[in-house]
């Protein structure tokens, strides 16, 4: 069977090379692999928003479904990213309802929004992340305390971005590459 990995949101930023789309950044719970998945805006919008703690007036759609699930006594047990075709992710609610376990299938994007207001873990399968993590964290040394949210801190030479850049343009990643020259043209 597949072993499943727990992930974290570490980032989520805007995208240059596809108008409108963002990038949420998740990182292995206990170890340095990371997964970048292109979502929407109002997507990326309403888990920024929850993240930063922001109050809105009235519920979000995310925050709507979350409090029927209350109002229905389920809960969200765990959201499953299961498999991804042609860059698309595609993800499983897990819900409990009394003694049933109800499956939904749902947009990562959504499945995402929903785990951290349930404060559910987002789990994916351990193929699906080795295949389709950013591979610039090959060269980081393993023994880096990931205990804490301290990934953030991991800092990537020039010389290793540059080759991330050169592996995502052969594996014609576009948009990995995209991200990658834009941090190269920060940092020159």
């Amino acid at each position: 069977m597949n072993k499943k990995v727990e992930l974290e949101i570490l980032d989520i930023s805007d995208t240059q090379a596809q108008a409108g789309a963002y990038v949420v950044l998740l990182g292995e719970k206990k170890g340095t692999r990371k997964l970048p998945i292109i979502i929407g805006a109002s997507e990326a919008q309403a888990t920024a928003i929850y993240i930063k703690g922001v109050k809105t007036q009235r519920p979000l759609t995310h925050d709507l479904f979350f409090s029927c699930l209350n109002a229905l006594e389920t809960a969200l047990l765990r959201v499953l990213i299961y498999e991804v075709r042609e860059g698309v992710f595609y993800s499983y609610l897990f819900l409990k309802q009394n003694d049933k376990i109800i499956r939904i299938d749902a947009r990562t994007s959504d499945a995402i929004a929903l785990a951290i207001r349930a404060k559910a873990p987002i789990l994916i399968y351990e193929s699906i992340l080795e295949d389709e993590r950013i591979h610039i964290y090959d060269s980081i040394d393993e023994t880096n305390d990931t205990s804490d949210n301290s990934n953030n801190d991991i800092k990537i030479t020039v010389h290793e971005l540059e080759k991330a850049l050169t592996e995502a343009i052969q594996e014609e990643n576009y948009e990995m590459a995209a991200m990658l020259r834009d941090e190269l043209n920060k940092r020159k």
